[in-house]
């Protein structure tokens, strides 16, 4: 998490944000889930392969007790998985209420004061919004008749809003950006936020897009290709799935160039995405971009960027990050949409009326100052006239 500026730059106080703000201790921290396979967490990080087995076996034990509770899935929403680890039941509201009964019972078994759930499930198939979920009450009738347009994600969202728990969709996948669940969060006071974790070829494109749109250089082309052979790729190999996900990926460079406001310099963008399940990289996922710019007086120039990344050491510390400030949302009284933890977001969830913001370094400003402002802290605004005055 870094460090935060307090004060004046000549106050020197730059604490660490774990020791700003109230953040619930690593020592105080439960975890456990649901899954469509049987295994412990030690077996399924062996399976996995992104650790080493040496760093596995320093907690082998607190690995080995985490067993994933049977998880609520239907294969028609993600297509290339399948498991044995998988409830049963009549219908949707069924199964909500069965994750519901797992939430209390596990927060009775460990003692818990206070719940944080995040989605990381696999990329479910490109979904929109239809009228089950324009209201709480078209959702709960939808639960009851296992309404189509109710996925997966959407059972454990609603499970953990019913319990006014916290929840953030770490995954692309319409899940609770919709007004049904909006209105459950905020009658039980739950923050919600999402969607998509940015950890690797678009957090580079938010870190240097808005370089590029500073400069005012011109953009003609952005071709972006990954390769990767985890589940994740394995997922996304099929076309419904990946739709979810190029929309999530695509949607930053129109927000952060603005092409409407500059169209002589990003209105012809061509942005390409493209995502290949390639087994032999593992989770080892390695991102290309090739930038067509403009400079001055039109001359053409490129920037092409390689990212040999890992996409579950990008992504865990960032879902832990997210599940330690929605909990500190809730305590503070926050509900709804956390919008301030768009930093971690590729797709961030936003007012209907407002357009989210993807530029990566208001973004983090916008994380700040809200954690300031909880504190009590003056805002900073970078103005500095003060020191010149």
């Amino acid at each position: 998490m870094g460090t935060i500026r307090l004060g004046k730059r000549t106050e020197g106080r730059s604490p660490r944000i774990k020791d700003f703000v109230p953040l619930a201790g690593l020592n105080d921290i439960v975890f456990g889930g649901w899954d469509i396979f049987e295994e412990d967490c030690y077996a399924a990080a062996r399976t996995a392969g992104v650790l080493e087995p040496a760093q596995l076996d320093q907690v082998r034990g607190e690995l080995e007790a985490i067993r994933p509770m049977p998880a609520v899935f239907d294969q028609r929403y993600v297509k290339r998985l399948q498991g044995p680890n998988v409830k049963k039941g009549n219908n949707k509201r069924e199964l909500a209420e069965q994750v519901i009964a797992d939430i209390r019972a596990f927060k009775a078994r460990h003692g818990c004061d206070r719940l944080v759930m995040v989605w990381t499930g696999s990329t479910e198939v490109y979904m929109k919004e239809t009228a089950v979920h324009a209201s709480l009450a078209a959702f709960e009738q939808g639960l009851e008749r296992s309404d189509d347009a109710i996925p997966s994600s959407m059972v454990y969202a609603y499970a953990a809003l019913r319990e006014g728990i916290p929840f953030a969709n770490a995954a692309p996948n319409l899940t609770a950006d919709i007004p049904a669940m909006l209105e459950l969060a905020a009658r039980t006071g739950s923050p919600l936020a999402g969607n998509d974790m940015k950890t690797g070829q678009t957090l580079i494109k938010t870190i240097i897009a808005p370089g590029l749109k500073a400069r005012l250089l011109g953009v003609r082309g952005w071709y972006s290709t990954n390769i990767l052979g985890n589940r994740d790729g394995e997922v996304l190999d099929d076309p419904e799935s990946f739709k979810t996900k190029e929309e999530s990926k695509k949607s930053a460079l129109d927000y952060i160039f603005q092409p409407h406001l500059y169209p002589d310099l990003y209105k012809d963008l061509c942005h390409v995405v493209r995502i290949n399940y390639y087994p032999p990289r593992g989770d080892n996922k390695e991102g290309w971009d090739n930038i067509d710019l403009i400079g001055w007086l039109g001359y053409p120039m490129q920037l092409k960027i390689n990212f040999l990344c890992r996409d579950s050491i990008l992504a865990a510390p960032i879902v832990l990050d997210s599940a330690l400030f929605l909990d500190l949302a809730k305590r503070a009284g926050l509900s709804g949409i956390q919008e301030w933890l768009s930093f971690y977001y590729k797709a961030p969830m936003h007012a209907p009326e407002l357009y989210p913001e993807h530029d990566l370094f208001i973004q983090l400003m916008k994380l700040k100052n809200t954690l300031r402002h909880l504190q009590g802290e003056e805002l900073i605004t970078h103005l500095g006239r003060e020191y010149y005055d």
